[in-house]
């Protein structure tokens, strides 16, 4: 065992106090840089913690009242209840801000659609509404931040628009700052592609840019983002196209910057792009099918997570009611098929990983359960623990660590 006080004293025995200072000063500071005490990297998620657990719902035709609260412990994959956080309405979905006060809700509900903002009482689990403003188009279903914390960003499905909200320090939501439509042709599918229908906005690694993944105009759209003003502008490449009909509904990045993994829900694939960080644009390396051969119905993809460790990568199937399994080569972004894992219940619509890495969250919508499965941080696989919560109509889960 190391023992530094019999060390420091053999080391005076042999020099003066000061050079023997300078030495623990530079082999502790080394210490530090070969032997870090806290943290995590890419191969090593951060370390066991507990969890606040925020769960979007929808609450139109179904037993839910609006957002609920959990406790999850990492240590032991252990998600327990809290209760109601706050009663509204069809709370789609739900992003905790980077500081851990607030927490915002997309409001689906066609043309009166809202974004609300919440303060978080991180003890009781319980959510104040803030204030709460007009979604500015028709039924949004995902929000995100740009990397300051400053700005909300919306994606309103039906009306094809993105919308920039800034946050005050009271986390309040101003007045928009930019409000975009998404320009282009339709895609072949005129049941689902009448138009453009923006899924997901997120701003990229460096915040220079704003992605847009259109399931209507099958594309990934591509915005400057001017963090001053909070405005978006097209960008030049304005976009990168997707198979005719696939229908691109959400994006994640690697954790490297390098590649960017899109869900498309119409074709039941995955795309990997690579991503040129100075020019904001994406080059296709190939596509994936997220089924199974053989399998014959109807399905549509929803959720898309790249593990922290960038060697694995997720995509849940509503219909088939699984999440595909992937290996990620993190030199060139290629995919390649692991297995496939049936999620305990009907329409996975969202999961999620916790931040340790060790446990993935899936959200059954239409059997009203949350099913835990244990990750093998070795192969990627999933592992069902046995435990399920019940919750009407989940449709998405955030994070916030408990101090």
């Amino acid at each position: 065992m190391f023992r530094a006080p019999f060390l420091f004293r053999l080391a005076l025995h042999y020099f003066p106090m000061k050079i023997t200072r300078r030495i623990f000063s530079f082999v502790f500071l080394l210490g530090l840089f070969v032997f870090p005490v806290a943290g995590g990297s890419a191969d090593k998620p951060a370390a066991s913690r507990k969890y606040l657990v925020f769960v979007g719902t929808y609450t139109t035709k179904t037993e839910s009242k609006g957002i609920y609260s959990y406790e999850f412990d990492s240590e032991i994959g252990k998600l327990t209840p809290k209760g109601l956080a706050a009663e509204t309405r069809d709370p789609s979905w739900v992003v905790v801000h980077p500081s851990g006060k607030f927490l915002y809700a997309a409001n689906e509900a066609g043309k009166a659609s809202t974004v609300s903002a919440f303060a978080i009482d991180a003890k009781s689990g319980k959510l104040t509404l803030l204030n709460q403003l007009p979604a500015l188009g028709e039924d949004p279903c995902y929000l995100s931040f740009d990397k300051t914390g400053k700005y909300v960003f919306v994606a309103n499905y039906s009306s094809g628009n993105v919308v920039v909200f800034p946050i005050g320090a009271d986390g309040k939501l101003a007045a928009a700052t930019a409000n975009v439509r998404d320009e282009g042709k339709p895609g072949p599918n005129k049941e689902r592609q009448d138009g453009p229908h923006a899924h997901w906005i997120e701003t990229s690694p460096d915040n220079r840019f704003a992605l847009v993944a259109d399931l209507g105009l099958d594309e990934v759209l591509v915005y400057k983002f001017d963090v001053g003003n909070g405005l978006l502008t097209p960008n030049d490449p304005a976009y990168a196209k997707i198979e005719a009909g696939s229908g691109p509904r959400h994006l994640a990045f690697s954790p490297n910057e390098k590649f960017v993994y899109v869900t498309n829900e119409l074709s039941s694939t995955v795309t990997a792009f690579s991503y040129n960080s100075e020019k904001g644009a994406l080059s296709k390396i190939h596509t994936n099918q997220t089924l199974p051969a053989g399998f014959v119905g109807e399905n549509d993809t929803a959720e898309i997570v790249v593990h922290p460790s960038g060697r694995f990568l997720y995509v849940s199937n509503r219909g088939h009611d699984s999440v595909a399994e992937f290996s990620l080569d993190r030199a060139n972004g290629k995919m390649a098929h692991l297995g496939i894992s049936h999620t305990g219940g009907k329409t996975p619509r969202n999961f999620a990983i916790d931040p340790s890495g060790k446990y993935m969250l899936a959200e059954n919508q239409l059997s009203n359960n949350i099913v835990v499965f244990k990750i093998d941080p070795a192969t990627g696989g999933l592992t069902p623990t046995g435990q399920v919560v019940e919750v009407p109509s989940p449709v998405n889960i955030a994070f916030l660590p408990e101090d």
